[in-house]
This record gives C-alpha cells, structure tokens and sequence, in this order.
C-alpha cells in the first residue's frame, strides 16, 4: 500500500483542482493520487491556517510537509513579503506545489524534497507543519526535534494535530523542547500549538 509520505512512482494520476477560500485569500490548487487530502483540504490545516498570525518582524517561512502546497500558497499570498520553503520527502507533491506557485502567481515560494529537514540549507524564523502522523511517533519527534534546530532565535513553531492522534504528547514534548508552548485553538477534536525558541 502507497502512503502520501514516501515516493511511489507507480501510482496513476489522477490530477484534479481545488478551488478554495480561507479567509480573504482564494486558493486554486491542483492535486493528485498519492499526495496528502487530494480531495479537498484538509480540516486541520484549514483550522491552522485560520488561526496563525505570523508576526511582522517573520521573514522566513518553513512549511514541512507541505503536500501540494496549501499552506505555502496561501501564506505567500497573505503574506508577499515573507520567503517561504516549502519541503517534503514525496516528490508528486513538490512538483504540484510548484505548479501551484505557477496557477496562484505566486514567487515567494521555493519547493524542494527533503525527508524533514535533511536537505533544509536555511534556518527560519517561523515553521508550520501538519505533521504526517502515519509516520509514527519517533518520526513526528525528531520532526519537531529538527524544527527547534532550523528555528532562528525567538522563531516559532506551528502545529495542527487531533487530540486523538497525539495531541497531547506533541504538547509534552514541545513544552520539553522550547520551554514555552500554548494550545491557540481547539476545534473538532483538532489543536493548534504555538511553541516559542528563547
């Protein structure tokens, strides 16, 4: 069985488009087989993005796990001034972000593949992630464990993750790592944790 956070070359396509709007910004997205929601957004990257603020004095942007790119796409559109990188271990989906950049006029955006962060050559001042929870517990943590690393000084960290599949932990263990972490939003079963490097 394929999943969406490995390269699977032998999957068909099947390309589709996503017309979305997430607040005032207007998504129009093209996804595939093999990539993560092709379907339609997924409800806790939805519940992320509506609830990030990224501050003014952010200029760099990581999106780990990117997909085919909403969440880089709709902060390079919200957010112009900022530089974004979008990473992700499954190629499928770094060629659709990328041609995502293109369908939304979008420049502020370099997508390449990466398993986490080891081809990342830039530290940030914000990461987002949705992590891929398949993956498993030791993957997910040496996720965030990376994260702190590529994290400039007071740079944050943002993470969507359902209660049910580990909400709690992620919490424990961000609050171990950046000595400061804070539940922003709780809905159906989704958090959204802040976690601050001092």
């Amino acid at each position: 069985m394929s999943h969406y956070y490995v390269n699977d070359e032998s999957l068909a396509h099947d390309e589709h488009i996503l017309d979305l709007k997430i607040k005032d910004v207007s998504l129009r997205l093209y996804t595939n087989r093999g990539v993560f929601s092709k379907g339609g957004l997924d409800f806790g990257t939805k519940v992320l993005l509506e609830s990030m603020d990224i501050p003014a004095s952010s200029k760099t942007i990581i999106d780990m796990g990117s997909g085919y790119g909403p969440i880089s796409i709709y902060l390079a559109k919200k957010y112009p001034d900022k530089h974004i990188f979008a990473f992700d271990v499954n190629e499928r989906a770094v060629h659709l972000t990328r041609k995502n950049m293109e369908e939304n006029h979008v420049s502020n955006v370099e997508a390449n593949v990466s398993f986490l962060f080891e081809n990342v050559k830039v530290k940030a001042d914000v990461v987002v992630t949705n992590p891929p929870i398949r993956a498993g517990k030791q993957t997910i943590f040496k996720l965030y464990e990376e994260a702190y690393e590529n994290l400039n000084s007071n740079g944050f960290l943002y993470v969507v993750i359902q209660k049910k599949q580990g909400a709690p932990s992620t919490y424990n263990k961000l609050l171990e790592l950046f000595k400061h972490c804070e539940v922003i939003e709780k809905s159906a079963g989704y958090w959204v944790l802040l976690a601050q490097k001092v």
